[in-house]
């Protein structure tokens, strides 16, 4: 997925987009329907049509904040093995730090997956891509890092971090922290 252009500021379409995010993420996409998020929003449904054609392009825009919030806090492709370890660390860092936040719910792009399961619709492919551009900057940072499989190693640590997101949600998330972290200095021991 490349990088997604960001539209031309709107303060409407940043209350639409703001108060969305908020609503899919604690109560789930399809349970928030475009009619709640134009009332909380205080915008017309002209206003929201103008910004969003259609409910699947706004929540395609939710994901698309969170993955440029995820690509921000990853930064420029890391050159030297301490770099590309700290990079993996500040990534992994700033999942663990929501797993204990409050009003945590799990991972954005996995709820979404499991509302939009058909892998042709636009939000579908959203998840994807950013899961592709997480794990394509995993491997590229344990391989700087100098990880003997690098590929083998990203696959543990996307499955490291889904588990943790799930467990986070669902169960103890002081240990879904604490298991995740002693995953992903696992696998960084094994690049040393």
């Amino acid at each position: 997925m490349s990088t997604p252009v960001a539209p031309r500021f709107s303060e409407a379409r940043e209350r639409l987009l703001r108060t969305a995010s908020s609503l899919f993420y604690a109560e789930g996409i399809r349970a928030v329907g475009v009619d709640r998020v134009i009332s909380e929003a205080g915008v017309t449904r002209a206003t929201f049509y103008r910004h969003f054609p259609s409910k699947d392009d706004l929540v395609v825009a939710y994901l698309n904040a969170v993955d440029q919030a995820v690509r921000a806090i990853a930064g420029p492709q890391a050159t030297t093995p301490p770099e590309a370890a700290a990079q993996l660390r500040s990534i992994i860092d700033s999942m663990v730090e929501t797993l204990c936040g409050e009003g945590f719910r799990g991972c954005s792009f996995i709820n979404a997956a499991a509302e939009f399961p058909d892998p042709l619709s636009p939000v579908h492919q959203a998840v994807t891509g950013h899961r592709r551009w997480l794990a394509d900057t995993f491997v590229a940072d344990l391989r700087v890092a100098g990880h003997p499989d690098p590929e083998g190693a990203a696959a543990h640590l996307m499955m490291l971090r889904d588990g943790a997101m799930v467990a986070g949600y669902l169960a103890d998330p002081q240990r879904a922290r604490a298991t995740l972290t002693r995953g992903v200095d696992a696998i960084l021991a094994e690049a040393a």
